[in-house]
């Protein structure tokens, strides 16, 4: 019998085949074992592309499988509850892509699912086991920038603008939760408080600045509601401030920066894109009288894993599947899992609600 962890993946879209295809497959704890999607042709394609034995046309006939111990939900947004339930159901362990379902409500229904059944559960929050994230955070744990201060972090992307490709048309309605503050509010927020220590308070603001998205392949237009562009300020548990400003449909794309200032120096941590990153995040360090950053390169023992063919971005799910192989051969905890999800989902929601009671 293999000692491998035998992962079965629903959903062919881009980021499978970018991000948890290449990771998988460079990594020895695993193995692919089937994929499955609507499409059967497709699905054939890209497991003969990929050198996956198995394909299905439907999830259920994967579900059935009984040589599959992960199933990995990579469906859209909209399908990732019904699925995660169904995976549960069948008693293997689940990784859904972030977000877990369209609703809080939901995924509190999904958590006490997978506890009641025992399974091990992972969400798609990846961007915290980057090997720049994994020491940047491991630094203020040594307090090199002394007591926290403030943390400002700002993040441009050209996603959720006033053109959108047809394909993408479903995440237009504000009811699939797909958008800029659930996808990259999600994911950066989970980085960004994991190492700074979560809010305490905040006060949010979110606005739609493109009312209207046109289709780039069509001309149609279509009414969006949901916001483009989002500011948070508040309160650590350190006793700092923090500001978060989320950026969608930018024409010259920011990418990501985060200042960490503190009583002793300044921590800096940059990438000139915020998605398919090719490079890691850089990070630089102001402290002891010197006024300009001085780089601070990734110690070698952060990027332990045979993945450096891979762009970063697939790096980090690689780094996340590495967690939940540790944590299922020795009880640890180290992955993201649905409880990280329902956080940042209750997150959202305050967000949402502050900036409510702002425009009422």
């Amino acid at each position: 019998m293999s000692s491998k962890i035998r992962v079965g993946i629903i959903g062919t879209g881009g980021w499978a085949r970018y991000g948890h295809i290449p990771a998988l497959q460079s990594l020895e704890d695993f193995e692919i074992t089937a994929l499955a999607g609507r499409n059967k042709e497709k699905v054939e394609k890209y497991a003969a592309q990929f050198g996956i034995a198995q394909a299905y046309g439907s999830p259920e006939e994967l579900l059935e499988n009984p040589d599959i111990d992960l199933v990995v939900v990579l469906a859209p947004t909209p399908e990732h509850g019904r699925l995660a339930k169904a995976v549960i159901a069948s008693g293997k362990d689940v990784y859904s892509e972030w977000p877990l379902s369209t609703t809080t409500t939901e995924s509190e229904e999904i958590l006490a699912l997978a506890r009641e059944k025992g399974v091990m559960h992972i969400v798609g929050l990846q961007r915290r086991f980057s090997s720049s994230s994994r020491y940047w955070h491991d630094l203020i744990k040594q307090d090199i920038v002394g007591k926290i201060r403030a943390v400002r972090m700002s993040v441009g992307v050209d996603a959720f603008g006033e053109v959108m490709p047809e394909f993408a048309k479903w995440a237009l309605d504000a009811a699939n939760f797909t958008e800029l503050l659930s996808i990259y509010g999600g994911h950066f927020h989970d980085m960004l408080f994991h190492g700074v220590g979560f809010p305490e308070k905040l006060t949010g603001i979110a606005v739609n600045q493109f009312p209207v998205t046109t289709l780039a392949e069509t001309g149609e237009k279509v009414p969006y509601t949901s916001p483009n562009e989002v500011m948070v300020i508040g309160t650590l548990a350190c006793g700092g401030l923090f500001s978060v400003q989320l950026e969608g449909g930018q024409k010259h794309r920011t990418g990501l920066q985060i200042d960490i200032t503190g009583t002793e120096g300044v921590l800096r941590i940059t990438n000139a894109r915020g998605f398919e990153n090719k490079d890691d995040n850089t990070i630089g360090i102001m402290r002891n009288g010197i006024e300009t950053f001085e780089t601070l390169p990734v110690p070698a023992e952060y990027a332990r894993l045979p993945v450096s063919h891979l762009d970063a971005s697939s790096q980090d799910v690689a780094y996340l599947y590495a967690a939940y192989a540790r944590d299922k051969a020795t009880g640890s905890e180290e992955a993201t899992t649905f409880e990280d999800a329902l956080r940042q989902h209750k997150l959202i929601d305050q967000i949402t609600a502050s900036s409510a009671r702002f425009f009422s």
